[in-house]
């Protein structure tokens, strides 16, 4: 069987950790950020971990893993 392909926006927005979980940039940080509060932008600082709901569907677009 052929290797199977990587989705190309996986590859960009997701990064596994060293115990196999899955970590993602917070969405709604880009533009208008005059519309939110600051509490919301101090609590969606940094990186968040993928909910195990979703992870396994990232991980079937990922079959060889994450770099």
């Amino acid at each position: 069987m052929p290797k199977l392909k990587t989705k190309s926006g996986v590859k960009k927005r997701f990064k596994m950790t060293a115990s196999g979980m899955l970590k993602h940039g917070v969405a709604g940080k880009r533009h208008r950020l005059l519309h939110h509060t600051g509490k919301y932008i101090r609590q969606n600082r940094g990186t968040k971990v993928l909910s195990k709901a979703d992870t396994a569907t990232v991980k079937a677009w990922a079959p060889y893993g994450l770099n």
